[in-house]
């Protein structure tokens, strides 16, 4: 999330003249679901808006409302509360709201891979993650961002007192162009490394799962518990997955498709975003691998981000096995 998320979100929400931005209503002799993304339309949702536009859902006998938040917190919170049939949540935010206490579970995978990533200017003086020591990095979300930093560090020797930690609110790619900081954790790597190329100071990355840090699913669907029976959830994550393989067998047309929805989508930064996020959808979006899950909670837990783990079947399942 950066600079040019918000003020996205922002247009988007004064066209709506709502607290929230509707993405076309549902059809009617259908059962009916509402998704809250997690932050305004963007090419991280590829399938859900084709599965939309195709008409997926709709075979699957679902009429599925997209609704991007005026909140980026409030999606889990509202499916949490019951206010809403599904979320579009973060893994790693996962582990945290579970420990919280909220009733959430995870059903399925939307992006398979971590985007989050920590980016710096090519020109610039950072060539190592050792480089980084008296420098300043820049953040906008405290705890998980942090514990990131701290693993990456700690893998060359350094540790968060090293480096001088500055809450840029959001600001990742205009911090980084100002010389506010020298270097960004939270900067998602199919958007921000290209607008930084877009204004013509390209920048580079470090992977987190290259860095000590396990590998993590970015972007799930999120239930209530006590909802997780509902025969609309494995309808819906069919339609995602044939929507992810009518992308992935033509990344053109699907790409004509999407940016066709919104005026906004129309731009050189969601065109390379797109390009970028394509590969990263999860192929099998209702599959769960257990022990990846239970690697990243007790990475967490180390972090003492969290308490003891609970068993991952508490907080996410995959639905196919689940009924067989």
């Amino acid at each position: 999330m950066h600079a040019l998320r918000f003020f996205s979100v922002l247009f988007a929400l004064l066209v709506a003249g709502s607290a929230s931005f509707r993405l076309a209503p549902p059809a009617h002799a259908a059962d009916r679901l509402t998704v809250l993304l997690d932050w305004f339309v963007n090419p991280d949702h590829g399938p859900l808006v084709i599965a939309r536009e195709k008409g997926f859902f709709r075979d699957q006998g679902l009429a599925v409302e997209l609704v991007a938040p005026a909140d980026p917190n409030d999606p889990p919170k509202l499916v949490a509360a019951g206010k809403a049939d599904i979320a579009i949540g973060y893994q790693p935010q996962l582990h945290l709201q579970v420990h919280e206490g909220l009733p959430l579970v995870r059903i399925g995978t939307l992006v398979a891979t971590p985007l989050n990533s920590l980016v710096f200017l090519a020109d610039g003086p950072i060539r190592q993650v050792s480089d980084l020591k008296g420098r300043k990095v820049g953040y906008s979300v405290g705890g998980f961002e942090e514990a990131l930093l701290g693993a990456m560090l700690e893998r060359h020797g350094l540790a968060l007192s090293d480096v001088v930690l500055v809450n840029v609110n959001f600001a990742l790619s205009a911090s980084l162009l100002s010389g506010q900081v020298d270097a960004v954790i939270g900067a998602f790597r199919n958007f921000e490394l290209h607008q930084l190329a877009l204004e013509g100071r390209p920048g580079r990355a470090f992977f987190p799962e290259e860095e000590g840090v396990p590998p993590y699913d970015e972007l799930v669907y999120l239930v209530r518990r006590d909802r997780l029976d509902r025969p609309e959830f494995a309808r819906f994550l069919a339609a995602v997955e044939r929507a992810t393989f009518w992308i992935l067998n033509r990344p053109e047309e699907a790409w004509a498709v999407f940016s066709a929805t919104a005026a906004e989508l129309r731009d050189e930064l969601n065109r390379r975003a797109w390009a970028a996020t394509v590969p990263r959808f999860a192929h099998a979006p209702a599959a769960l691998d257990v022990g990846r899950y239970a690697r990243f909670a007790a990475f967490l837990h180390e972090r003492k981000l969290i308490g003891p783990p609970p068993p991952v079947e508490t907080y996410a399942v995959d639905l196919g096995a689940r009924r067989r």
